[in-house]
Formats: structure tokens, sequence, C-alpha cells
């Protein structure tokens, strides 16, 4: 007698896949087009220098005058599309297409007349509108090309803030613009970018911070029921000995998401007044339940 086993058939694509196809989309649809209003309604019309990729694009622009600029804008991207298939992945990569063409068109069709008189209330205004714009673009599995390409690359292999690489990257441009331009659409453009930059490090992985607790109490026991049955996080028990007194005794460790840090300290409070507690912030952690890392 013949033994057939069947395997049940899985849809290679799923719903659960197509909104997830969607929702990156959209973000980056969202993201780019909040970019393309501060670039179109702010930077152009103060005559600010624009930042990393497309700063560089006029820069070239404006010393080679017979190159058209979306050329060189390709001819920039594409180094770091190659790049980022290798070293991120091909999602990342067909993401960041789209992302780019999405923010492309943003630029040719959205304008938006932001009125601002002040030219550093302008920049200020400007980098809070790109940093949020860019946080949601990079808060999905792609980019907008340029240096939020480079950006990503650095994070997943050196775990640099993607803030700090954006702000590495646009000095150099910056100085370039003082060169080519001049030196006040440099400055202008350098609170535009340095604001920016924090605003990204802040939507990106700001709002999922997670703080590293050490708990020291002669009540851990207590201390470790209620973080495992109230908060529902995982501990640590590390062996510890006491510096001064030598006496043998256990130190708790556990990660916990921004919105619990109160309620644990004030649940080690009630148990434990004189407990010895140290809270610690983090950069970034990698775990399929208390993880904040962005998944490109």
């Amino acid at each position: 007698m013949k033994f057939t086993m069947k395997i049940p058939y899985t849809p290679a694509f799923t719903m659960a896949d197509l909104w997830q196809v969607l929702k990156n989309l959209l973000m980056l649809a969202a993201g780019g087009t909040i970019c393309a209003v501060a670039v179109n309604g702010i930077i152009i019309p103060h005559e600010f220098a624009a930042s990393s990729a497309t700063g560089l694009t006029l820069i070239i622009k404006e010393l080679v005058p017979a190159l058209d600029v979306g050329v060189i804008y390709l001819l920039l991207n594409i180094p770091l599309f190659l790049a980022a298939m290798m070293a991120v992945g091909r999602r990342f990569f067909f993401y960041s297409l789209a992302g780019t063409v999405i923010f492309s068109l943003a630029l040719a069709f959205v304008h938006v007349d932001l009125t601002v008189d002040n030219d550093i209330l302008a920049a200020v205004f400007a980098g809070i509108i790109i940093g949020i714009g860019g946080g949601i673009t990079l808060r999905s599995q792609g980019s907008a090309g340029g240096a939020d390409i480079l950006s990503v690359m650095l994070m997943k292999r050196f775990s640099i803030p993607l803030g700090s690489t954006v702000l590495a990257l646009n000095l150099v441009v910056l100085s370039l613009t003082a060169v080519v331009f001049s030196l006040d659409a440099a400055l202008y453009t350098l609170i535009q970018i340095y604001v920016a930059a924090k605003l990204i490090d802040l939507v990106v992985t700001g709002l999922s911070q997670r703080k590293a607790v050490m708990i020291i109490s002669k009540h851990w026991p207590e201390i470790n029921r209620e973080i495992l049955r109230d908060l529902r996080r995982g501990t640590t028990i590390i062996p510890a000995r006491g510096g001064f007194s030598g006496n043998e005794e256990n130190m708790l460790y556990a990660v916990v998401n921004f919105q619990e840090i109160g309620q644990l300290k004030n649940m080690i409070r009630t148990i434990d007044p004189d407990a010895f507690v140290v809270v610690t912030e983090t950069m970034e952690v990698m775990n399929y339940r208390i993880g904040n890392q962005p998944h490109w």
C-alpha cells in the first residue's frame, strides 16, 4: 500500500502581505509629500541650499550647467541603490526605488505656500517638517533615496544613529554650498539640517525608545514576580556581590518601553523604597517582543 502525504496549500502572497505593501507605500507617500511641502514651500522660496544628495545635485548643476538635474540625481543614487541591495536587501532596494519616484513626483506637483518671513524661523520650520517627513519615510521598509540609503546601511552594520549619518554627510554638502553659493545660505541650511536630523531620530527610534533597568533589592523575588505578571516583560537574574559588604545578592535586569518606566518605578518604590535602581537609555533593542529596531 502506497502512502502519500498531502501538504496543505499556502498562498505565496497573502492579504497580510498585501496590507504590508500598501502600508509601506502609504508611509513612503506621506513622508515624501511632507518633505516636498518643506522644499517647495520654504527652502526654495528662501533660497536655502538643499541637503544630502539633493544639495549635492544642485552643486554639481551649478558647476556643470549642461547636465540635467534629474540625470545627476539618478547617477548619484545608482551606486547607493546597488549597495543597498547587497547590504540591506532586495526589499529595501525596491521600496527605496518606489520612495525615490514618489518623492520626485511630490516635488513636481505638491506646492503649498508656507509664508515665514524670518529666515531663521523658516530654517527651523523647514527642519521640523523635513524631519517628520523623513522619519515617516524611514519608519517604512524603504527610503526616499540619497543619504537615507547610506544612513540605513550604516545603522544596520554599525548601529550609527540615522540622524548622525545625515548630519555628517550634510556637513560636507554645506562646506561645498558655502563655496559655490554663499555662506549665508549654508548657515541657514545648517539650522534646517540639524533640526531635521534630530526629528528623524525622534520619529524613527525616539518614540519607541527602550529603557534598560538594573535593580538590586532584598525583595527581588517580589519585584521579579510583578514585572513578569503585570508588565509582562522578561527579566534576567544576575548573581552579584556587594563591593563593600561582600554579601551575595541578585540583580534583576529588564528592558521596558518608555510608557512602562513610570509604572515600573512606582511598583519598585511600593515593594522596596530602599531598592537600588539604575535606568539607562538604549540605542536599539533586537527582540521579537520588546525590540525597537526598524525592520528594513
